[in-house]
Order: C-alpha cells, then sequence, then structure tokens
C-alpha cells in the first residue's frame, strides 16, 4: 500500500480496497497506521506522500470560504449570554469569530483566544464582548501565539465552550494537527473547555496530520460542512461523536 501512494500523486481509500482486497474500513485503519509514522499525508477520500507543509493563514482563508462560513454560523449560534469562549487559530474559527460579531444580541461574552487576527477582528464588539488575548511566542505564520508562555492563562481558567480548529479528524486517527507547537496549544485549550467542539471544512475530514491532539472520544461535537466525506462522517457517529453538518 505504501509503494502505490508514493508511486502516485493522490491515491483513494476506495481504490486501495479494490486492489488490496480488503474493505474501505480496514484501508482506513491502516492508512492512519502510516500517517502516525508519518509514511503518507492523509487527505479527504485518500492519502498522499507526506511532501507538503504548513500553508500560510493568507493561502488557506480563501479555501472552501462558503463552507467555512456556513460552519462558524452554526458554531456561533451555540453561544449565549455570559459565556466563556476559547476560540483557537485557524481560518474556520475565524469565521466562526466574525459569525460571532454578527450576532448583536450576544452580552457579556468573554473570548480567550491565541490568535491575534481574531482578537482585532472582535475588537469592535467591545463591550459587549471582552477579549482576552492567551499570550506567548508569535508564529507569525498563522499570527497564533505558542509556548514559551502561551498556555499560562489557559491553564487558571475553565470555559463554557472551546472551538478548536485542526488539520485532520479521523476515527481512528483522532483530532490531529500539521505543527506541533500549536498543537500543544490545542490540547491545553482542549482541557480548559467543559463543551469542546471541533469546527473542521470537510477537507480536514478523514485526514491524519503531524500531530495528535485528541481521540473522538474527548470531542463533543464536530462541527463540519457537506463536503466531508459521508462514509467517514458515519464512522465518527459510530465511535460516538456527535457530528453536525453546516450548510
Amino acid at each position: 500500500m505504501l509503494r502505490v501512494i508514493r508511486g502516485h500523486d493522490f491515491v483513494r481509500v476506495g481504490d486501495l480496497s479494490t486492489m488490496f482486497d480488503v474493505s474501505e474500513v480496514t484501508v482506513r485503519s491502516d492508512l492512519a497506521d502510516l500517517a502516525r509514522r508519518g509514511q503518507v499525508r492523509r487527505v479527504h477520500g485518500g492519502a498522499v506522500s507526506p511532501a507538503r507543509g504548513e500553508r500560510p493563514f493568507e493561502e488557506t482563508q480563501g479555501a472552501h470560504w462558503a463552507e467555512k462560513t456556513a460552519i462558524g454560523r452554526a458554531a456561533a449560534a451555540l453561544v449565549a449570554d455570559g459565556d466563556t469562549v476559547i476560540l483557537d487559530v485557524g481560518t474556520t474559527t475565524t469565521a466562526t469569530a466574525r459569525a460571532l460579531l454578527e450576532r448583536s444580541d450576544l452580552r457579556d461574552v468573554v473570548v480567550f483566544t491565541n490568535a491575534l487576527n481574531i482578537a482585532f477582528l472582535l475588537e469592535p464588539a467591545t463591550p459587549r464582548m471582552t477579549v482576552v488575548v492567551t499570550g506567548g511566542t508569535l508564529r507569525p505564520l498563522q499570527h497564533s501565539l505558542v509556548d514559551p508562555l502561551g498556555g499560562l492563562i489557559l491553564d487558571q481558567i475553565n470555559a463554557n465552550i472551546v472551538f478548536l480548529g485542526c488539520n485532520g479528524i479521523d476515527p481512528v486517527g483522532g483530532v490531529t494537527n500539521i505543527n506541533l507547537p500549536e498543537a500543544g496549544m490545542k490540547r491545553r485549550m482542549q482541557r480548559a473547555g467543559r463543551r469542546r467542539i471541533v469546527v473542521a471544512d470537510g477537507s480536514k475530514v478523514g485526514a491524519v496530520e503531524l500531530a495528535p491532539l485528541c481521540d473522538v472520544s474527548e470531542v463533543d461535537l464536530l462541527i463540519t460542512g457537506a463536503s466531508a466525506d459521508a462514509a467517514t462522517v458515519a464512522a465518527l457517529r459510530e465511535r460516538g461523536l456527535q457530528v453536525l453538518v453546516a450548510g
């Protein structure tokens, strides 16, 4: 299977299932194992060789824009007056922040974020919302703040909701991210939130990346879009994860 993937730009789960005469569930499990070893990169519907690196925020914010907007609005609808919210870095969490800004009905909401762009985006919502920036070391690629000193505030709070971004969510591989510094922050956010919600467009569903964040059993809800692979969504639900397809 690894030789086949290395010989092609992209290989589908269904093609590997037919080629090796095994079920698609088995293929996904094998691909998740290969991805954990760094030998392949899981993407929507299949796998590729792990040659591609992290892309800057500005390059990815326009991808799946309509889907991210729908996800953001569905996520923002879950926030109530008086809630304390943690907003992770990322393009889909940025769409969530934009939807929160549009909710002029919200009052007394406190938002903690490690994303500088999200903090600036929510500034006009003051004083309806109080925005707290976590601090830490700047990663210009994503405008994010990470360790050292990035997680000190997160270790001291209990939020009603945490909205986590990710680069992959898979029934076997769990929730994963493409870079290690932000993965550490995401784990701290996940521990600080009573309700843990992953927001991820359909291209992330079924993907497994370098840095594990948590198992899907440690997430309360996934909000994704219509482009998500239906079989993978079904498999996530079979693992007990609630999935909301927005749009």
